[in-house]
């Protein structure tokens, strides 16, 4: 055996066998952040360090901390496109906390889907309800399950009762019925437009995201309502973006399965990776050329054009 193929084989040896190894059997001890704190502080740092201290055989992984700050939406948003991935049992924490030492409430949620969201309920938890739906919320006991000795601190609920809290559910050290006392299975939710295919072949929804590292414009409009609209590959598709009731863009893209279909610098619609309708220049940030953002409050509106 070659000097190369022993290394190998000893390196997939280490691995198999390492006792500390994680793998998907371990999905109860997996923590998962995300937060709008960036990195350039130590805020991050310290809710690892919180989660450690609960146990350090937790395994605790980043979803983004690049939230844009305060944007709940979009924090609402990530869940959404990250949770549906991760096993059942995995705990979540989401920080976009702008009501931070405020009245309202610090929940987990238990999605149908059996995962666990720590979070403030001030929006966050809009579409993860709303596609997993909800097997039950309590309110964290702050008396119980909060960081001992941070007692004092009334503006960084992350680290003290969140990561605190949902590092011991991820731990085993707590059940979920000792995280606080049942609410109603409801969360406060965030008003947007859904989704629809009106009587005139138009289908309406909204932008809730954009990809942002190449400005494509993300909807939440799915294929099966191009199906039902009668419109297939190839089709000219008219398109009308709003903020509210302001018009931003109007024009018009062929439906297409990926970039390279249409000339560099052209416009196209096709289905990003949830299999949701988006809006793309093949090479450039459709989102910078026309000034197309993203939130509950902006409307994407297509139809096949005549």
């Amino acid at each position: 055996m070659s000097i190369q193929k022993t290394a190998l084989a000893l390196l997939l040896s280490s691995c198999l066998l390492a006792p500390n190894a994680w793998s998907a059997s371990d999905t109860d001890e997996a923590l998962v952040i995300q937060t709008d704190f960036g990195v350039k502080d130590g805020a991050v740092s310290a809710m690892k360090g919180v989660a450690f201290g609960v146990d350090d055989d937790l395994h605790v992984f980043d979803l983004t901390h690049e939230i844009p700050a305060y944007n709940i939406w979009e924090a609402a948003y990530r869940l959404y496109q990250t949770v549906p991935y991760w096993p059942k049992g995995t705990v979540f924490v989401s920080v976009v906390d702008p009501g931070v030492g405020t009245d309202r409430k610090s929940v987990v949620l238990k999605t149908k889907t059996g995962h666990y969201i720590v979070s403030p309920d001030n929006g966050t938890l809009t579409l993860l309800a709303e596609h997993l739906g909800i097997a039950e919320v309590r309110q964290i006991d702050e008396k119980t399950n909060r960081l001992p000795g941070s007692e004092k601190s009334y503006t960084f609920h992350g680290r003290d009762v969140y990561a605190y809290t949902g590092a011991r559910l991820a731990a085993g050290k707590i059940s979920y019925d000792q995280v606080g006392p049942k609410l109603a299975d409801q969360v406060v939710s965030i008003p947007y437009q859904q989704a629809q295919l009106s009587a005139n072949g138009e289908i309406k929804g909204t932008i809730p995201v954009l990809d942002i590292q190449y400005g494509n414009v993300w909807t939440n409009i799915d294929d099966s309502l191009l199906t039902k609209a009668g419109i297939q590959k190839g089709d000219q598709l008219c398109i009308r973006i709003l903020e509210g009731k302001q018009e931003k863009y109007s024009g018009s893209a062929p439906y297409v399965s990926s970039f390279g279909d249409v000339p560099e610098g052209k416009p196209l619609v096709y289905l990003n990776s949830l299999l949701q309708v988006s809006l793309a220049l093949n090479m450039d940030s459709f989102s910078a050329k026309h000034q197309v953002f993203s939130g509950a409050e902006w409307q994407f509106n297509l139809k096949k054009c005549p």
